[in-house]
């Protein structure tokens, strides 16, 4: 975690306007609303947006499979240094297909061993990370296993999931009740 306490604390249920609570409704309504919500929803017209966006990335309309999305969304959390991304989405990942050694293979990158068309994912999201581009050859290596609307969604994913560990990490978003930071995100 980059802060040890939120530069924008996420707004309490007593404290809700009129749209924040419209907003975090449908969320309430399936359980504790997560921090991260309760920050974003200081503004609610971007929230609205912002979700809007996340729910593509998040959905069947998303070309990837649901692992190989939680590939691109872990490696770039982790590239992010966002304890609160990689703490979120380890668990869906791991309901997504990932097992426990993936999941800690992750954080070594492509060359840990993976299956070539992992590698290729786990690739591009270092390229994206480092450079905002992926190289002709690791868009060759995603071609041989990914059609055209998946490597864009390779992009749209590394993008979204860019923003939000920036907002994450900016904002101070702090873990949710029950969490523990992975030790290798400590003091980030």
């Amino acid at each position: 975690m980059r802060l040890s306490k939120a530069r924008i604390s996420p707004v309490e249920d007593k404290d809700l306007t009129a749209d924040q609570a419209e907003i975090l409704r449908p969320m309430a309504e399936r359980g504790p609303v997560l921090n991260i919500f309760r920050t974003l929803a200081r503004e609610p017209k971007a929230m609205k947006g912002f979700l809007g966006w996340g729910n593509y990335i998040l959905s069947r309309r998303n070309g990837l499979g649901a692992r190989e999305r939680e590939i691109v969304i872990l490696r770039t959390g982790y590239l992010c240094r966002s304890g609160y991304e990689w703490t979120q989405h380890v668990g869906i990942g791991l309901r997504a297909g990932l097992n426990e050694d993936e999941v800690q293979r992750l954080k070594a990158g492509p060359d840990a061993g993976w299956s070539p068309a992992d590698a290729a994912l786990i690739r591009a999201a270092d390229e994206l990370h480092r450079d905002q581009f992926i190289t002709d050859a690791t868009w060759a290596a995603l071609s041989a296993h990914f059609d055209e609307k998946q490597r864009m969604d390779v992009v749209f994913t590394a993008g979204q999931y860019t923003q939000v560990s920036m907002m994450l990490n900016t904002f101070g978003v702090q873990l949710d009740a029950g969490q523990v930071l992975d030790p290798d995100l400590k003091g980030f």
